[in-house]
Order: C-alpha cells, then sequence, then structure tokens
C-alpha cells in the first residue's frame, strides 16, 4: 500500500516539476525578448529563476518517492 502511495506521489511531483520547467522556459524566452518592456523581462526573468528552483525541488522530491517506492 504505501508503494502505491509513494507511486502516486512520484507521478505528481514529476508532472509539477514539468510544468515549472516549461514556465521556465517561457519566462526565459520573454526576458530574451528585445521588443517586451524593460520591467517585463526584469519580471520574467525573476519568474524563470523561481520557476528553476520549483522545478529542482519537484525533481528531487520524485527521486526520493521513486525511491522509497523500490524498498
Amino acid at each position: 500500500m504505501e508503494s502505491i502511495k509513494q507511486g502516486a506521489n512520484y507521478v505528481a511531483e514529476t508532472v509539477q516539476g514539468a510544468v515549472s520547467g516549461a514556465s521556465k522556459e517561457a519566462n526565459k524566452e520573454v526576458a530574451k525578448d528585445p521588443n517586451a518592456p524593460v520591467g517585463t523581462r526584469m519580471s520574467a526573468a525573476k519568474d524563470a529563476l523561481g520557476d528553476k528552483t520549483d522545478e529542482s525541488s519537484h525533481d528531487a522530491k520524485a527521486d526520493a518517492h521513486k525511491e522509497i517506492a523500490k524498498n
């Protein structure tokens, strides 16, 4: 039963990591857009950094859930 729960947690964290990764890439593109206002670009760059942190956190949690589910 515990391995099923950990498997579900692994899937959830993997999905959340993928969403954060997609958001990070979108924000990076906005930050690089020379036609966007400077304030928008700076905000997108800040958001991309936050998304990277979230992505790394979710990936680490997913790996932990995967290892627990194996045992």
